[in-house]
């Protein structure tokens, strides 16, 4: 039977394949090696800085950081600025998104670059002034405070993400409403937004997310031990003079990861949904 001989083509097609393929898994491995630190460190009785089995499996380091003052407190504390501040965002950007989906102005384009331009400004930049404007209207070292800060600093992306998603949805079906005597806010509530899950389904992620991980604005903001969020307590498994509780800082980092997965988790189903709008607006 005669062999099969590859032309300078397909070597160069099945060599370009391998180096990809070695170059995706460089990037896992720079994602799974981290996470499985974490995860093999936080039941390892001698944990270090090394990815390893660990010699004896042992749940001490997730009894010592399971108390109120070094984990409950400050998980219940980052749920409620993080779950206020992504709701108000949601909100927000919803109502700010339709009149830019729905209706043509000239400011329109303009009012969308600045918000693109804003999503580019670092939160170093403008937490002296906002640090300032919060002592002067009493809303230092208040979750209140933190949270309208949280929803203002992802309100920019949050409406740019949200108004795409709604673009997807055929102004027709509203117009129907409108026929029927819905108001806009009406045919927002009941016909955009149910149908446009998927979308408000990714800003909420995006936004719960980046501020579940923020530790500089609440560190700024909140002054008061017993006030700080997760994200900021984490700082504490961290000595002075380069110490670090290697197994308690893995089991506390898996404790706090896991809010943010169950987030993912519950919404994954609609993520992958997509949008069912086909025959919406046919016959």
């Amino acid at each position: 039977m005669p062999t099969r001989t590859r032309t300078p083509a397909s070597r160069r097609t099945l060599r370009r394949r391998l180096t990809a393929d070695a170059g995706l898994l460089v990037v896992a491995a720079a994602f799974v090696l981290p996470l499985a630190w974490v995860v093999l460190s936080s039941v390892d009785a001698r944990a270090d800085l090394r990815v390893r089995l660990p010699d004896s499996v042992t749940l001490a380091h997730y009894e010592a950081v399971l108390t109120p003052d070094i984990t409950v407190t400050p998980l219940l504390n980052s749920l409620l600025l993080c779950g206020g501040g992504t709701a108000l965002t949601v909100v927000c950007a919803a109502l700010a998104a339709y009149p830019l989906s729905r209706f043509r102005s000239r400011l329109n384009r303009p009012f969308l670059l600045t918000i693109l331009f804003a999503t580019s400004l670092p939160i170093t930049a403008i937490m002296v002034p906002v640090y300032a404007l919060f002592v002067r209207v009493n809303l230092i070292d208040t979750h209140e405070g933190t949270i309208l800060f949280f929803a203002a600093s992802q309100l920019p992306f949050a409406i740019w993400l949200m108004k795409n998603f709604m673009d997807g949805v055929p102004k027709e079906l509203e117009e129907a409403a409108w026929t029927d005597g819905a108001s806009p806010l009406q045919s927002l509530l009941r016909i955009v937004l149910p149908l446009m899950g998927p979308g408000v389904a990714v800003v909420t992620v995006f936004s719960f997310v980046m501020m579940w991980g923020n530790f500089f604005v609440p560190f700024m903001l909140l002054l008061t031990p017993d006030q700080m969020p997760a994200a900021v307590s984490i700082n504490e498994f961290f000595g002075n003079k380069g110490t670090v509780v290697y197994g308690e800082l893995a089991a506390f980092s898996v404790i706090y990861s896991t809010p943010v997965i169950l987030l993912y988790v519950g919404v994954a189903r609609r993520l992958g949904g997509g949008f069912a709008l086909g025959g919406a607006v046919k016959g």
